[in-house]
C-alpha cells in the first residue's frame, strides 16, 4: 500500500474516535454543513454534495500547484464519500 493510502486510512479510520470527541461523527458534521449551506444558498445540498465540493477544492488547488496534502485530503474525502454512500444504500 502506498504511503498516501496508509496515511489516509489512519486519518479517516484510525483517528475517527479522537475526531468524534472533538467534532462529532463525520457523517453528522457533513449533514449539518449541508443544512447550513442549503440555507445560505437556497439550494438543497446533501452531505455527499459537501464532500464533493471539498474534493473539487482540493483538485483546484492541486491544479495550481502540486502539494501532497491536497492529494492526501482528496483520498480522505473519497473514503468519507464512500462511507456516506454506503449509509444510504
Amino acid at each position: 500500500m502506498s504511503d498516501i493510502l496508509k496515511r489516509a486510512g489512519e486519518i479517516v479510520y484510525s483517528r475517527s474516535e479522537e475526531k468524534e470527541r472533538q467534532y462529532g461523527p463525520i457523517s453528522e458534521s457533513f449533514t449539518r454543513t449541508a443544512k447550513i449551506a442549503s440555507q445560505m444558498t437556497g439550494k438543497e445540498l446533501t452531505a455527499q454534495d459537501i464532500v464533493k465540493i471539498q474534493m473539487s477544492l482540493k483538485m483546484s488547488r492541486q491544479a495550481n500547484k502540486h502539494k501532497e496534502d491536497n492529494l492526501l485530503d482528496l483520498v480522505c474525502y473519497a473514503a468519507i464519500l464512500n462511507e456516506l454512500e454506503n449509509e444510504i444504500t
